[in-house]
């Protein structure tokens, strides 16, 4: 098979009223594509999404955008397997407000390791508030806690109690609110 990164690649061009869509079938059968909406804010598209190797570049393409999604992606609502942003979706989500992931950060962040600021969910969690399997925290709510006030398998602290407490009465009286 001939190496096509040496040569000009044709892609099949589609446009649309809200975007340009790119796209390559290999000979193989697998396919790479690519979306970039006209709409810009601040110069980066209000949507970029990538999926597959690159023909041009034998690579993955960075999904960037306000919203991006792809294997990897940066923008303010990043969705990927590795994802950067102000809010952040995927196996691997960096973010500095909002993280969902296998591993996590940010100001919140729900994940099977989460790091955060605030308020952390997950099975190894750390933050001002962490809840999980082993927590780190200043109010700690986990089977295995560290912190100023565990509430766990081997210890109850009566302040993580009405900490906790009151934390779930408050999110009960806001439940469709939110």
């Amino acid at each position: 098979m001939k190496n096509i990164l040496l040569e000009n690649v044709e892609y099949r061009i589609d446009q649309t009223s809200f975007g340009l869509w790119r796209r390559f079938l290999y000979p193989t059968g697998t396919s790479f594509a690519e979306f970039k909406s006209h709409r810009t804010i601040l110069g980066l598209p209000l949507l970029h999404y990538t999926r597959g190797i690159c023909p041009e570049t034998g690579k993955r393409m960075m999904a960037k955008g306000i919203v991006a999604v792809g294997r990897l992606a940066a923008g303010m609502v990043a969705i990927g397997q590795a994802a950067f942003g102000a809010i952040a979706i995927g196996q691997l989500a960096l973010s500095f407000l909002f993280g969902l992931g296998q591993a996590s950060t940010g100001w919140a962040a729900v994940g099977q390791v989460a790091v955060e600021i605030e308020l952390g969910l997950g099975q190894l969690a750390t933050g001002l508030t962490a809840i999980g399997q082993v927590g780190f925290g200043k109010y700690v709510l986990a089977q295995i806690g560290f912190g100023e006030h565990v509430w766990s398998t081997k210890q109850v602290d009566p302040e993580a109690v009405a900490y906790f407490k009151s934390l779930v009465e408050t999110l009960l009286r806001k439940w469709p609110n939110f």
